[in-house]
């Protein structure tokens, strides 16, 4: 039991807990049994509650123990997280500002919400939602995976259902303080949150290089470890196996991020469009912090730290490099302060998805197929037990199976919520897509997409099927025919699935068009997609 950082941790934690339940008097509403009060905290926060928020949502503890666990082990594939994020925002740019106007003037909470609007089909919507929810679920679980790791590295965490008590109470807690407070605690716990990760990453981008002989010596004891390895596609610079990989992860998951509804949540529950463009020019900061700490995973290939093992499965647990390398090489006193950075960067984006996924299933199903009827109040009561539900589902999935699963199904979600590309981002700008084409395509893309994932395998680790998402290029199969013969080189899943999806739709639509079918009544108008908040359409909440 490390009892220096454990006392760090649990002050700062109990720091923010406070914060939590304090949230709710924070920028205070008419009353929070509203959902644009609850779920959104009343659509008013300016640029810098907007930036700590969406970067606070967007940079999970998954991300900051992954990435460099992921350059740990397999190289210069893990940096593929930088290109994507810096690619990102100016994909966005547009399209969220279009987003944030048309959500505004006619009470928006989710994107299934604008795809009913936009199509009249409450049944595309549904396929919407229920692709948003089950896309969410294994992302809450993987926060779960990182604040674990930073459990294991204090000694608390041991096997069976009593070895996950302290994250029962971590949940237990965040549960509470999101049920009274909603999108207000995770807002302002993100200041506390992203604060300790810029001082503990900028600390330690500059004293653990120094401390193991500068960059170049980093670099060449990465070099000698990879080189040491049977793999052909590991090293510090990209193969000619990995490269396509590279680029269409990082561009699949560049166009699939927004389309997350927790990342949506963040930008309607902004104040205005200027909000929403400061931010996409601020927010590339965390990327330049993201690069820095994936570095770190080069450093610990330096320092020699080795994962912990799990108990449960007997494999070293790689998660655990970022929290091992920070309690070997700084006082007892900063590593704590770097735990409680990653154990509360788990806690605020578990809240936000939880709160997306119940706003989901609160407007997209619950009032639109349970009780059509259902006050404001109604909403926000059902949304507060649906997202508690939601938290203790991703528990479940932590405690009683393999938490692998859930990053197999990670890898699934990104595929399957990028099938949503066509009826969400590209409906901003036309109607061109037929209703009927866009569930084509959706069916189309999805079954694609995973029966693809399932034919992956990695016999390294004993896996058959859903063991990554690249696929060699000689695996792609036309009727037996084999465009690209056996070439080993790879590319990722979505790109391929998405393409499918866009295929069926174009073929469907213009069948559509031939045959001049009825494509459903758009609700919204041109105009809509310009107002900003000082438009006099757009309505006050209660009126929503």
């Amino acid at each position: 039991m490390q009892w220096t950082e454990l006392i760090v941790f649990s002050a700062l934690f109990l720091l923010v807990t406070v914060m939590g339940f304090l949230a709710a008097r924070w920028q205070k509403g008419d009353t929070l049994d509203h959902l644009d009060e609850w779920g959104l905290g009343g659509r008013k926060f300016g640029s810098w509650i907007t930036w700590f928020l969406v970067g606070g949502d967007l940079y999970t503890a998954y991300t900051f123990v992954a990435v460099p666990a992921l350059m740990f082990g397999a190289g210069a594939t893990g940096f593929f997280a930088l290109p994507y994020t810096v690619i990102l925002y100016p994909l966005v740019f547009l399209p969220l500002v279009r987003m944030w106007s048309v959500s505004r003037v006619h009470g928006y909470v989710t994107p299934a919400d604008f795809v009913k609007g936009r199509y009249g089909s409450h049944w595309l919507a549904l396929i919407i939602a229920i692709t948003g929810i089950v896309a969410t679920m294994p992302y809450i679980a993987l926060q779960l995976v990182g604040l674990e790791a930073v459990l294991r590295s204090m000694g608390l965490n041991g096997s069976g259902i009593l070895g996950h008590l302290p994250l029962f109470i971590a949940f237990l807690i965040l549960a509470l303080y999101t049920y009274q407070s909603g999108l207000r605690a995770p807002a302002l716990i993100a200041f506390v949150k992203d604060i300790l990760i810029y001082l503990v990453i900028l600390v330690a981008i500059i004293y653990l290089p120094a401390k193991f002989g500068g960059w170049g010596e980093i670099f060449n004891d990465a070099q000698a470890k990879f080189d040491a390895t049977p793999s052909k596609t590991d090293g510090v610079l990209l193969t000619g196996t990995n490269q396509l990989q590279y680029a269409t992860l990082a561009l699949g998951s560049a166009l699939a991020l927004f389309l997350y509804p927790h990342s949506l949540t963040g930008i309607l529950a902004s104040r205005g469009r200027n909000v929403i463009k400061r931010n996409m020019v601020a927010l590339p900061a965390y990327s330049l912090l993201l690069g820095l700490l994936a570095l770190l995973g080069f450093v610990a290939i330096s320092a020699g730290t080795k994962p912990i093992v799990n108990q449960a499965t007997g494999r070293p647990d790689t998660n655990t490099i970022v929290p091992e390398l920070f309690g070997a090489n700084f006082p007892s006193w900063f590593a704590g302060i770097a735990f409680a950075a990653i154990g509360i960067g788990a806690l605020v984006p578990a809240a936000i998805m939880s709160i997306a996924a119940a706003n989901l299933w609160t407007r997209n199903v619950y009032k639109e197929y349970v009780k059509k009827n259902a006050t404001p109040a109604e909403e926000a009561k059902q949304a507060k037990l649906a997202s508690l539900v939601v938290k203790f589902g991703a528990v479940a999935f932590i405690v009683f199976i393999d938490p692998q699963f859930s990053i197999d199904l990670q890898l699934m979600g990104g595929v399957m919520i990028l099938q949503t590309l066509p009826a969400v981002a590209i409906a901003l700008y036309t109607r061109w897509f037929h209703v009927y084409a866009l569930v084509a395509g959706w069916i189309a893309g999805m079954g694609y997409g995973m029966w693809l994932l399932y034919n992956i395998g990695n016999p390294a680790i004993g896996k058959a099927h859903f063991a990554g998402s690249a696929l060699p290029l000689g695996k792609i199969s036309i009727f037996g025919w084999h465009p690209f013969g056996e070439s080993t080189t790879q590319i990722y899943v979505g790109i391929l699935a998405l393409f499918v999806n866009l295929l069926v739709a174009v073929i469907v639509t213009l069948i559509a068009k031939k045959a001049k079918w009825f494509n459903g009544t758009d609700q919204t108008d041109p105009s809509d997609y310009h107002v900003d908040e000082d438009n006099p359409r757009v309505k006050p909440i209660a009126a929503h």
